[in-house]
């Protein structure tokens, strides 16, 4: 389970309040734009509005059937109970961070850190829906059903932590939620995979510098996608300090070159800047082969 996300969930210097920035596996640091609360609770109601839906079709179906009530309505707890539990974490398996609420309102659970969404912090964020709201709400909307002998300065201090929990999003800078805290998660805006403008070609590509035709295996371009492509191109486009530019080149440079299997006498002699414009050049052209093929690979943990 990861630590909390704060640590390394940085806002940008003089960017706005709901921009973040993480560092990735290669050492690129990456900008995101937090989910507003807005949008969060936009894509929990419309998840909310599934999950009702599906059970009013298995309730229908089980009733159609001729199943007598008793055990319409006991089919119908176990399958809320299983829903409730289970509807997020087995979406956010599947789709890489996303449920069909934040498909359509463009989130994303991401990893606070940079790496890949384990489903051990997805399985984490979501098992503790139960007491950060499903639990406060019964509290909040229903304190006297469920304390029924409690004086009523005890129903309202509950009822006054239930609507802490609930609106907890809001009393924190990184919009987390008791589950996000638990597992080191972000909801974030989705990025735009499409393909940017060309850079390969503004300093060096393999022609110019003397490098091999299509040095790199299919295998080895298959690896990353269009996210990353991305990031590489960012990389490649930045203009800090030289010497802060040159040391983040050469660990991206190793690390892609460990990720894909690359043999280091291969590159001998062959600068950081030059090898990544020429993994650039080979992995846009992968990608826009595939593309017109119907073949979209959005980054390196698609299809994983």
């Amino acid at each position: 389970m990861n630590p909390p996300p704060r640590p390394h969930a940085l806002a940008d210097e003089g960017a706005p309040a709901l921009r973040r920035q993480v560092v990735t596996p290669e050492g690129v640091p990456i900008g995101f734009s937090l989910a507003r609360a807005g949008d969060r609770a936009a894509a929990f109601a419309i998840d909310m509005v599934c999950v009702v839906a599906m059970l009013g079709a298995l309730g229908l179906l089980v009733l159609f059937a001729g199943i007598g009530a008793r055990v319409l309505m006991s089919l119908l707890l176990v399958a809320a109970f299983l829903l409730q539990n289970f509807y997020f974490a087995l979406f956010e398996l599947r789709w890489q961070g996303q449920t069909p609420g934040k498909r359509l309102i463009g989130l994303r659970v991401i990893d606070a850190h940079g790496g890949a969404l384990s489903a051990e912090a997805i399985l984490a964020r979501n098992l503790v829906r139960d007491v950060e709201f499903f639990l406060p709400a019964q509290v909040l909307f229903a304190s006297e059903q469920m304390f029924p002998s409690v004086p009523g300065w005890a129903r309202l201090a509950a009822s006054l932590w239930a609507l802490v929990l609930l609106l907890l999003p809001l009393f924190n800078r990184d919009r987390l939620r008791v589950g996000d805290m638990v597992a080191g998660t972000l909801v974030v805006l989705t990025p735009k995979a499409v393909l940017l403008s060309d850079v390969g070609g503004e300093r060096v590509g393999p022609a110019d510098a003397g490098a091999p035709h299509s040095p790199f295996s299919e295998q080895q371009l298959g690896i990353y996608g269009i996210y990353e492509l991305q990031v590489l191109e960012d990389l490649l486009r930045q203009h800090s300090d030289q010497g802060e530019r040159d040391d983040r080149l050469a660990q991206v440079c190793a690390t892609i070159q460990q990720r894909i299997g690359w043999q280091s006498d291969e590159t001998e002699a062959v600068p950081p800047e030059d090898f990544l414009r020429w993994f650039y050049v080979a992995l846009r052209a992968h990608l826009e082969r595939k593309m017109l093929f119907g073949k979209r690979r959005a980054d390196k943990y698609a299809g994983e």
